[in-house]
């Protein structure tokens, strides 16, 4: 009894109906079907291309693990000497860094000055995300200082020029005076030697320099805002929990994610919302089923009338054209997924669709993922269930 209404409803798929019309809207619902599925798994896999890339760039320029205290700006690095002898830590950097201003030829703007010590400066892996000059902070006796790619941008910086970068901020220790409050200002000058660039967010507001001139700028002694940790690998997880244990509450232990968890957090929320204008865009389409299920009840009144003479009750005919509409809509979902994910695996193996303009890769990133299939399938199921029990509803 339970494969009846499935036979039958099969036997209506396939069957030509008496008004094309009614052929035609469903092959349309099925088409549509067809290509909202398929776009749902190419966009969001190109989508997922884009995260991977920015997640990998983050990944690339910041530690495994950072080291800040749970209030205030600053703190002592002696309390945490014994950190260097720590097993599964490999290296270890000191970092102050504040907001400041910064001038150069006529332009001025806020800047995230980030100081980092020798080893950061010997080892950073923001070395690898150099664009244009070199990497150095120091020349000579001379400090230099390397921009985030939009921040040169904004400000005109170019590592060929030899105009100075004045970096100014409010004086901590002395008073402000009224009468000529520039002259509360401490000031460093400094040279530009490189620009990189590691994500937008980054890049419109970085400037590393040497931890010594931020330390003459805030007038801090041998105070840090933050220990960047890189450990053995896979280890990071374990080493996060040991630390925190170990420092308390005074102390907050980030891992990668956590250093960037605003940036991971818009990510996600802008797939969501390119998942949800998708899958509107697919419940629109599934009205073709909707129009063309009601056509074919009322086409299909004499079998009706035929099962019910057979004593099939109103709830069997209900699941047999409710049936029969959820197969347009799977048979639609079918397809859409090959396309989707053979044009996704093409892209992926090939390139075919080059990126425009200079960028960091070639072609359009492409990343395939299950949990995105069956959140497809999901969501196109589901909508296809809808749109074939509205109308069966009302036999």
């Amino acid at each position: 009894m339970t494969a009846l209404p499935f036979k039958i409803a099969l036997r209506y798929l396939v069957s030509r109906k008496s008004y094309h019309v009614i052929n035609m809207i469903s092959g349309i619902g099925a088409a549509g079907m067809a290509v909202g599925t398929a776009a749902l798994i190419t966009i969001l896999s190109v989508f997922n291309g884009f995260d991977s890339l920015v997640s990998q760039s983050l990944t690339d320029a910041n530690p495994d693990l950072v080291i800040k205290p749970a209030s205030g700006k600053v703190f002592q690095p002696d309390s945490l000497a014994w950190l260097v002898d720590a097993p599964s830590i490999v290296r270890l950097s000191s970092v102050l860094e504040d907001q400041a201003f910064l001038s150069c030829d006529g332009k001025q703007g806020l800047v995230l000055v980030k100081g980092i010590d020798e080893a950061g400066e010997e080892e950073s892996p923001l070395q690898s995300h150099m664009i244009d000059g070199i990497w150095q902070l120091h020349r000579g006796d001379r400090p230099m200082a390397i921009a985030g790619a939009g921040l040169a941008a904004q400000l005109g910086l170019n590592p060929r020029f030899l105009s100075p970068l004045e970096l100014h901020y409010p004086s901590r220790t002395d008073a402000i005076s009224l009468a000529n409050p520039a002259a509360s200002l401490r000031s460093a000058k400094l040279g530009l030697s490189g620009v990189l660039s590691v994500s937008s967010e980054l890049d419109n507001k970085l400037l590393v320099v040497p931890i010594g001139t931020v330390r003459e700028l805030l007038a801090y002694e041998t105070e840090i805002s933050a220990l960047e940790i890189w450990t053995a690998p896979e280890s990071a997880k374990a080493v996060q929990k040991a630390l925190q244990e170990r420092l308390g509450a005074a102390y907050r232990v980030l891992d990668r994610y956590q250093q960037n968890v605003s940036v991971y957090k818009m990510m996600r929320y802008e797939k969501l919302a390119i998942y949800a204008i998708l899958i509107f865009v697919v419940l629109i389409i599934a009205f073709n089923i909707y129009s063309s299920l009601r056509m074919l009840v009322i086409e299909k009144q004499d079998d009706i009338a035929t099962l019910r003479s057979l004593g099939a009750t109103d709830g069997l005919i209900r699941h047999i054209f409710r049936l029969e509409g959820w197969l347009v809509s799977l048979l639609g979902m079918a397809v859409g997924l090959v396309i989707g994910i053979a044009l996704v695996l093409v892209q992926q193996e090939f390139g075919l669709v080059p990126m425009p303009g200079n960028f960091v890769v070639d072609a359009y990133p492409v990343v395939l993922r299950a949990s995105d299939i069956l959140w497809t399938v999901g969501g196109v199921a589901l909508i296809g269930y809808l749109m074939a029990l509205l109308p069966s509803r009302k036999i």
